[in-house]
C-alpha cells in the first residue's frame, strides 16, 4: 500500500510499505479520507523526537474509513463498517481514564503522532484503542471527508463546553481559520446575536464569511467594532482561535463584564510567557479558560451534531487531494491557502 511517510524536517515521502494485518483485539481501517492540521504540519515543518531516517512515521490524525479486517475477539464492528477513529489512547486504568478525560491521561499516546497514523490507504488500530472505543459507527448521511474533520470539531466542542456560547451573546472569534469556523458554527447554532471574526488576512475573512454568511467580519479596528457592536459593553466571549501572544494579551480588552475568554490556541515553544493585565480578569470579572484535545464523549458529541445536520463541516474542506500529491496539502498548510486540507483515497 501507499502511505505519507516523514522521514525527518520537511521529509514527506509517499512509500510503499506492507498492508497491516489485525491482530488478536485490532482492526484495519480502509481510510477513506484523512485531513491536515496544524499538528501535523508543526511535525512536517519542525520534525519531531524519535521520527528520523531510519524511525518514519505516517502522519495524520484525522481520519474515517471502512473496517477492512477485524481480530479475534472484536464484536462491536463488522467488515466494511463506515467508522471513524478519536486518535487518543490512554491507558484505561489511571485516575484521568476512569472519569473520563484519557485525553489527559499521563500515558496518552496517539495515532499519527506516536504511531502510524491516517495518511495511508490502511491503517491498523491498537487492541487498546479497540477495545476504549476509539472506533465509532459514522451514518451512511455523513461523508468520510466530515467525519476525518470531527477530530478537530470535538476539541472546539471540548472548549465550547466550557465557554458556552448562549441565546443574544456577543462572540469574538480572533483567527480565521477552519478552527475559527467551528467555534462560529457552534456559538451561530446556540442563539448568538453577533459573531465577529478578526484577523490579519482578509482574503481568509471572506473565505470564512463565504463559508457562514452569519459572520461579521472585522479586518481593522477590533476593539472599536466591538465596542460599537456591543454599545460600550464588550462581548460575552473571545476565543483566540490562533497561535499568536499578542492576540492572547489583547483578548480581555475585548471583553464585557461577566466574559468568558478561551485560549484555545496554543503559543509556539518560546513565546508562551505572555504579559497579562490581570485588572482587566479582576474588576470584569473575567472567566478566564484553556482547552486542548478532547475526549471520546466530545468526540461523539460533536458526531452527533454532523449527523444530525445541525453543524455542516464539509464546506471547510476546501482542497482535495489524491495520496500522491499529499505534499500539495502541506504546501498550502504552509501558504495559508484555503482552509482546511484533505488526503482522498478511491
Amino acid at each position: 500500500m501507499l502511505a505519507g511517510r516523514l522521514f525527518g524536517k520537511e521529509d514527506l515521502r509517499i512509500v510503499e510499505v506492507p498492508v497491516p494485518t489485525a491482530g488478536s483485539g485490532e482492526v484495519v481501517v480502509r481510510v477513506k479520507a484523512c485531513t491536515v492540521c496544524g499538528t501535523d504540519f508543526r511535525m512536517y515543518r519542525n520534525g519531531t523526537e524519535g521520527v528520523d531516517e531510519n524511525h518514519p512515521l505516517t502522519l495524520c490524525h484525522e481520519f474515517a474509513g471502512t473496517v477492512e479486517d477485524i481480530g479475534g475477539g472484536v464484536t462491536h464492528l463488522r467488515r466494511g463498517e463506515r467508522v471513524c477513529v478519536a486518535p487518543n489512547i490512554g491507558c484505561g486504568v489511571c485516575g484521568r481514564c476512569v472519569s473520563g478525560h484519557s485525553h489527559h491521561c499521563k500515558e496518552m499516546t496517539a495515532l499519527g503522532i506516536h504511531m502510524d497514523g491516517g495518511l495511508a490507504e490502511f491503517v491498523k488500530i491498537p487492541r487498546e484503542a479497540v477495545s476504549n472505543g476509539n472506533v465509532m459507527p459514522i451514518g451512511d448521511g455523513v461523508s468520510f471527508v466530515a467525519a476525518a474533520v470531527n477530530e478537530a470539531f470535538s476539541c472546539v466542542y471540548n472548549a465550547y463546553e466550557r465557554y458556552r456560547a448562549g441565546p443574544g451573546d456577543v462572540v469574538v472569534i480572533i483567527g480565521a481559520g477552519a478552527i475559527g469556523l467551528m467555534h462560529a458554527k457552534l456559538a451561530l447554532m446556540s442563539g448568538a446575536a453577533h459573531v465577529i471574526m478578526n484577523d490579519l488576512s482578509r482574503g481568509r475573512l471572506d473565505e470564512c464569511a463565504a463559508i457562514e454568511p452569519r459572520i461579521t467580519a472585522a479586518a481593522e479596528n477590533l476593539p472599536e467594532f466591538v465596542l460599537d457592536v456591543t454599545g460600550g459593553y464588550g462581548a460575552d466571549v473571545v476565543i483566540t482561535a490562533c497561535s499568536v501572544a499578542a492576540v492572547q494579551q489583547n483578548a480581555f480588552a475585548l471583553a464585557g463584564l461577566d466574559g468568558r475568554v478561551c485560549f484555545f490556541g496554543g503559543l509556539p515553544k518560546g513565546q508562551e510567557m505572555v504579559r497579562l493585565d490581570t485588572n482587566q480578569i479582576h474588576y470584569k470579572q473575567l472567566s478566564v479558560m484553556g482547552t486542548t484535545r478532547s475526549s471520546h464523549a466530545h468526540y461523539r458529541r460533536a458526531l452527533d451534531l454532523i449527523e444530525k445536520g445541525l453543524v455542516d463541516v464539509d464546506p471547510l474542506v476546501t482542497h482535495k487531494f489524491g495520496i500522491r500529491d499529499a505534499s500539495r496539502a502541506f504546501d498550502n498548510v504552509s501558504g495559508a491557502v484555503g482552509l482546511k486540507q484533505a488526503i482522498v483515497f478511491d
